[in-house]
């Protein structure tokens, strides 16, 4: 068996790269590994070994600072969906998977989805109801009250930077940048704040550019930002990688023929599978699955097939 030959088995056998791994909650009855690691390979006919640009997604993959976002958004849109009604089990379903489904976007898409269900439901007065720029000012000002505190908790030293990142993101960082591989941010998050988040975790220093919503919506997206990347730099598909732990920006370079690296790690603790994400990736459309980078060495090593 060569060095990166792949195991598959399914969840019947035995066989397991990892004794700690949740095989119980995996959604299909059958994946393929690296040997002895939890890297999943979904698809093992990616072209491989060509990688010059990648494009990182920040929260979840990168950043930690905004972790448990989707609890502030999805009881933040109930809200303004049911106004003085009491919510039911549907909307907050309805929400959840609206949610899950735009998860990695600019954040304003997601508030004109909001908009979008308020006026559906018809449980708020049409006076009442905000625009897509009013509910994005909530969203942020509810938000934005924990990323302050952990920023101030990692300058006071209460919190370490291994415990505000996905673990071992920077060695992984390193390695691309020993490879000369030029690297992005971009985000569905404001520009303004994610360049701010990637300055305090020292993160920064490793990317080209580092993109993040705009005013104007029409100005960015993750789908322009790789279009012109590849047009910018005479690029083919898989010189091109994405890695994220959202929908979008897999599907936004698998698109354009590039590689897609799902992060499907949990926010909470920083390491390890999160089950739910990894089914969202992989209906993405996800090439490899990771979650984390604790095995960065020999993932670096099947990216650019080295021996």
């Amino acid at each position: 068996m060569g060095k990166f030959d792949i195991i598959s088995f399914s969840l019947l056998s035995p066989m397991k790269p990892n004794n700690n791994f949740i095989w119980s909650v995996f959604m299909s009855e059958h994946q393929s590994f690296l040997p002895g690691t939890e890297i999943e390979i979904v698809n093992p006919n990616v072209e491989l070994g060509k990688i010059k640009h990648v494009l990182f997604d920040f929260d979840g993959t990168i950043s930690l600072l905004r972790e448990g976002w989707q609890n502030i958004m999805g009881p933040m849109c109930v809200e303004m969906i049911c106004g003085e009604h009491e919510p039911t089990p549907e909307i907050e379903k309805e929400v959840a998977d609206m949610i899950d489904e735009t998860t990695g976007i600019q954040t304003i898409f997601q508030m004109q989805r909001l908009v979008e269900m308020v006026k559906a439901h018809g449980l708020v007065p049409a006076d009442k109801i905000l625009d897509e720029w009013g509910y994005k000012a909530i969203y942020n000002e509810r938000l934005l009250m924990p990323v302050r505190e952990r920023i101030q908790k990692l300058k006071n030293g209460e919190v370490t930077l291994e415990q505000m990142t996905v673990r071992k993101v920077f060695s992984f960082l390193d390695e691309l940048k020993k490879r000369n591989v030029t690297m992005y941010v971009f985000s569905g998050t404001d520009r303004e704040d994610v360049q701010h988040e990637a300055s305090v975790l020292g993160a920064d220093k490793y990317f080209a550019e580092i993109w993040g919503a705009l005013p104007s919506i029409e100005e960015y997206s993750k789908e322009k930002v790789i279009r012109e990347i590849i047009s910018t730099h005479n690029l083919h598909g898989p010189e091109v990688m994405a890695v994220g732990d959202g929908p979008v920006e897999l599907r936004n370079v698998k698109e354009q023929g590039g590689i897609a690296l799902g992060v499907a790690s949990d926010e909470k603790k920083g390491y390890g599978w999160d089950m739910h994400k990894r089914k969202r990736l992989l209906r993405a459309g996800a090439d490899i699955l990771i979650p984390d980078f604790s095995e960065y060495d020999k993932l670096i090593k099947y990216l650019f097939c080295e021996t």
